[in-house]
Formats: C-alpha cells, sequence, structure tokens
C-alpha cells in the first residue's frame, strides 16, 4: 500500500516537538490566540519576507478578510480561475461579490495573463490568481496589469508554502497573500488553521480586527466582524512544522524530480512543468493522461493511492451555477479537469515508493 499522503509518518517524525508544544499550550491555558498564535505569525511573516501575518481558522477566512480588507463588497467583481479549489471563489460569494473567470495557462495550469483584461471592468476591485498545486502564477504580468487598472492582487497561496517567484516567496507579491494549514498542506495543521499576510498596516490591523468579531479592544466593536480566530494548539504545533518545511520542501522536489525523470520515456503522460525562474514546492504532483479514471482506478486496484485536484472546475460546479457560464467557456481548464491525476507525493516517501508507482503506471494500459 503507497498512501497518497501519509501524516503518521510525519507526526512520528517529530512526535517529541509536538507533544511538548501541546502540552505547553494546555499548561499555559491559552487556548484561543495567545502567545504561540502571536510567535507563529512573526515567524511566518518572516518566512515570508513580509511585514505582517493574521493567523485564522481556515485558509478560507484568510481570503475572505483580504477581500474585506481590500474593499471588496456587495455588487463589486473579483477576478480569478475556474480550475482551483472551491473555496477561492467561496471567498468571493462570502462579501456579496461576484466572481468572474478567466481561463488558465496549458502549461503551468494557473492563471493566464493574456487573458485577465479582458475580463477587467469597472467594477472589478481584485484580482485572485491560485498558485496551483504549489507554482506561483506569472506575477510579473499579473501584477502589471493589475497596477495600470489600480486593482489589488490578492495571491490565493493556499498550496503554496514556500514557493518563489524570481526570489520572492509566495504572499509577497501582492496586497496580501493567504494560506491554508489544512493537515494535508506541506504546512498543515493538526486541524483547520489559516493566515493572511501583507505588507500594508491598514490591511493588516483591518484583517485582525475582523477575525475577532471586530473588535479594536476588548468588547469595543467597531466594525462587523467574525470568530475566525486560531485557537493556541494549532498555532504551537505550526511553529513546530515550520522549523522543518524547508527540508520537506526539499524532499518534495527530489521526489518531483526523480517522478519526473522515471515517466520521462512515457509519451502518453506529461509530467508537471517547473517553469524557470519559479520554485514549485510540490504539494501536489500532478500528471495528465488521456484516460484518468482508467489510471485511477488501475493505481487504486494496485494498492496505489491517487488524487482528483480537480474533477470539475468551478464554473461547472452546481453551487456556481447562477453565475451563468456554460461548458466550453474555459477549454483549458476544462481539459485539465478531465485529464489531471495527482500521484502519491509526501516528504516522507521513499525513492523506492516513487519507482513503485512509476512501474504501475508503465505497465498499465490506460495511459494510451
Amino acid at each position: 500500500m503507497i498512501p497518497f499522503l501519509d501524516l503518521k509518518a510525519q507526526y512520528a517524525s517529530i512526535k517529541s516537538e509536538i507533544d511538548s508544544a501541546v502540552l505547553g499550550v494546555l499548561a499555559s491555558a491559552q487556548y484561543i490566540l495567545g502567545d504561540e498564535v502571536a510567535h507563529l505569525e512573526e515567524e511566518f511573516a518572516a518566512y515570508c519576507d513580509v511585514k505582517h501575518a493574521v493567523a485564522v481558522n481556515t485558509g478560507t477566512s484568510a481570503l475572505h478578510l483580504a477581500l474585506l480588507a481590500a474593499g471588496v463588497g456587495r455588487g463589486d467583481e473579483v477576478v480569478t480561475v475556474p480550475f482551483t479549489f472551491v473555496a477561492t471563489v467561496s471567498a468571493i460569494c462570502y462579501t456579496g461579490a461576484v466572481p468572474v473567470f478567466v481561463d488558465i495557462e496549458p502549461v503551468t495550469l494557473t492563471m493566464d495573463p493574456a487573458k485577465l483584461e479582458a475580463a477587467i471592468t469597472p467594477r472589478t476591485k481584485a484580482i485572485i490568481p491560485v498558485h496551483l498545486y504549489g507554482q506561483m502564477a506569472d506575477m510579473d504580468a499579473i501584477t502589471a496589469i493589475a497596477a495600470r487598472h489600480g486593482i489589488p492582487v490578492i495571491e490565493d497561496a493556499c498550496q503554496a508554502h514556500g514557493a518563489e517567484y524570481k526570489g520572492h516567496r509566495a504572499g509577497s507579491m501582492g496586497i496580501s497573500g493567504c494560506f491554508s494549514f489544512y493537515p494535508g498542506k506541506n504546512l498543515g495543521a493538526c486541524g483547520e488553521g489559516g493566515i493572511a499576510v501583507t505588507n500594508d498596516d491598514a490591511h493588516a490591523k483591518t484583517m485582525r480586527m475582523l477575525r475577532d468579531w471586530g473588535q479594536e479592544r476588548r468588547y469595543h466593536h467597531v466594525m462587523k466582524g467574525f470568530n475566525y480566530r486560531m485557537d493556541g494548539i494549532q498555532g504551537a504545533i505550526l511553529r513546530v512544522k515550520l522549523r522543518h518545511l524547508d527540508a520537506w520542501t526539499e524532499a518534495r522536489r527530489t521526489h518531483a524530480a526523480h517522478y519526473s525523470s522515471l515517466l520521462a520515456g512515457l509519451d502518453t503522460i506529461k509530467t508537471p512543468v517547473e517553469v524557470a525562474g519559479r520554485r514549485h514546492v510540490y504539494h501536489i504532483y500532478a500528471v495528465r493522461c488521456r484516460d484518468r479514471e482508467g489510471l485511477h482506478r488501475a493505481l487504486e486496484a494496485e494498492g496505489i493511492q491517487s488524487g482528483l485536484h480537480y474533477p470539475i472546475p468551478v464554473h461547472l460546479q452546481k453551487a456556481h451555477e447562477d453565475l451563468g457560464y456554460r461548458p466550453g467557456d474555459f477549454p483549458v481548464s476544462e481539459a485539465a479537469a478531465r485529464t489531471v491525476l495527482s500521484l502519491p507525493i509526501y516528504p516522507e516517501m521513499t525513492a523506492k515508493q516513487v519507482e513503485q508507482v512509476v512501474a504501475a503506471v508503465e505497465q498499465d494500459a490506460y495511459v494510451g
């Protein structure tokens, strides 16, 4: 059995550190926010090379608060991509704004800057590129277009902890960047968690108030806020894991390179491309194949777990049919949704396991 992800192995590798951190929070009784969360904010801001980090309960909440801090509200439009996890779009809808989609590039599967400008209208109040699978979108092109129109860019970096674009860390190139700490992420909590980063003092202040019922200070509510606070145990756990993140990332990159080398001779498989100047952190190792469902089932039968990220683009999801999009509106996204298969990848994986997955792919008739 080769799992898609092995969180038990990760815990076992740092058990003493995690246990000590959790017991420390229990002893302190700082269960909501508190010192551990404050230290996590300082350390993660430094990791992303930004001034501020605001810890919250989920990556979705981080996106929601970043949009509100940027002034996005009812009747506005926010441009993003349809090939993403639905939370990107849900956060837009929470503000009362309307998601507007642009298609993705066929190589990186991230926002296509060539199609961005046509989607901008006088109602556009933000642009959200998604750093999908751990590789950053073309931020130079996207931020240049946004600057011409005076529109803020909010990075959905929920899958891109530590990814880089020409030396810039994910989350540092827009007005804000948003990360998820869902357990399966490269930096994952033992529960739910998220964080928004920014260099803008006013945005940071607004997001801090909004996450905690809109309080300027205790029981002084200056805006309508939310209960989006991070708990102290997750803050402590994430501080421990952050110290290991770079080593884990290098392990992921090593496994990805091994996969790509071994799969290079299969003309029926397209491996992910790491664009020059971008540091891919491989939250997902996604290949493209003609019979994705067939290969998925065949690998499962051989005890190898794989994933579908994502089989239905957001514009074709029933929950968002009110947006009025139809099949064929975003052909690159729709083609990706039909063909992408995620192979197992995690830091604790061995080279032998990578080779076993590749051998199973090679021998299976479904790749053709």
